[in-house]
């Protein structure tokens, strides 16, 4: 089993998740031509992807949906909420409805040889999933999440005893308050309906991480209010200083890109 990060930042995300006969795209919040890039540096093709799961209806995640599926007409999955706000997004053009599946929080998929679980997640948009993966051919699982504020006991349980997560570590609590943004933006991020910050990162890491988890991702970042190599201390910090037996040095700790393909990882 395979995941990628064709692009995960605060300006535009797409995720790629596949094994040898299943891929899925999680997300198309940047350009057409940048996501055929990004499939192209994991040596695959448009014609390779079986469909695209949306998490919510922000353009960071959404942006290239109408441009992609009027070339490849392919199936979407989100939640009923998610598909009404995309179909009645003016910006991203016309998009054939009949390409849209309705997904439940909590209610697993199968699609191809993959099983799918969304699950719900704390942000401000209509009904947003993070999505959990499992792997009928090698029984291995994986999980993308970001875009949320705050943990819940069953978000934490259903992240039980993955191999691989990509997981939002969005920003530095202390560049955030000191930062430009205006108060009501700083209030939003920070917020149970907003973004994790990299210490609740690595909470919620301390929360799932197992002796079979192989790679961890941090994705999501702000631009503007985070460092790749803050976040990657963050959480090694918040993973070595923690209760348990696990440590940072025992995982492949990785920071996906904002603006570039990153972080194939294999398990």
């Amino acid at each position: 089993m395979r995941l990628s990060a064709i692009s995960s930042g605060s300006k535009g995300n797409c995720i790629l998740v596949n094994n040898e006969n299943s891929t899925f795209l999680v997300d198309a919040g940047i350009s057409k031509k940048r996501i055929e890039e990004g499939l192209d540096t994991f040596n695959l093709s448009p014609e390779d992807v079986d469909g695209i799961l949306i998490t919510h209806e922000h353009s960071d995640h959404i942006k290239g949906l109408g441009v992609w599926l009027r070339k490849y007409k392919m199936p979407v999955y989100a939640t009923d909420e998610t598909i009404k706000c995309i179909l009645n997004d003016g910006s991203l053009g016309k998009i054939d409805s009949d390409l849209f599946n309705a997904v439940e929080p909590g209610k697993e998929l199968v699609l191809k040889d993959l099983q799918i679980k969304p699950l719900s997640i704390s942000h401000d948009a209509a009904n947003p999933v993070c999505y959990r993966f499992n792997s009928n051919l090698n029984e291995k699982s994986c999980a993308v999440v970001t875009d949320l504020g705050k943990t819940t006991e069953t978000l934490v349980h259903n992240l039980q005893e993955l191999n691989t997560v990509l997981i939002e570590s969005n920003h530095d609590v202390g560049m955030l308050q000191a930062g430009p943004y205006p108060y009501y933006l700083k209030q939003r991020i920070w917020g149970e309906r907003g973004h994790l910050s990299n210490e609740a990162c690595g909470d919620l890491i301390n929360s799932i991480i197992n002796k079979d988890m192989h790679n961890i991702i941090l994705g999501h970042l702000s631009g503007e209010n985070n460092y790749p190599d803050l976040a990657f201390q963050a959480v090694r910090n918040e993973i070595n200083f923690a209760k348990h037996k696990f440590y940072a040095e025992d995982v492949n700790l990785k920071v996906a890109s904002r603006n570039e393909p990153s972080c194939d990882v294999e398990f």
